[in-house]
């Protein structure tokens, strides 16, 4: 599986700069991305929508919530680090961000 190897550093900074929407760095070796919304309906609103993708895609993250606040780390644990299966439930995460309530 292609897309279950682990990049490199530079190979996901250079993959990141293609994520359209943006928003995501590279830190603890872990793709990185904070979201803020207007409460903690529309947080857990968009962290359901979020599990749904990951579901389908058999690729889960690591998140944490507190209210309106959704922190969100993705890695390949049985990869050792980022594949580009994490780049595109990165790129696919900041599509559902297009909902207007959320603050980028």
């Amino acid at each position: 599986m292609p897309e279950r190897k682990k990049l490199s550093e530079e190979e996901i900074l250079i993959e990141l700069d293609g994520v359209p929407g943006g928003g995501w760095s590279l830190v603890d070796g872990k793709l990185h991305r904070e979201i803020r919304f207007t409460d903690f309906v529309e947080a857990f609103g968009f962290m359901s929508r979020v599990a749904l993708v990951a579901e389908s895609m058999n690729h889960h993250p690591e998140w944490f919530n507190v209210y309106n606040s959704v922190v969100i780390d993705l890695s390949t644990h049985d990869a050792g680090g980022v594949t580009r299966t994490d780049l595109k439930l990165a790129a696919r995460i900041n599509e559902m961000l297009s909902y207007p309530k959320a603050e980028k």
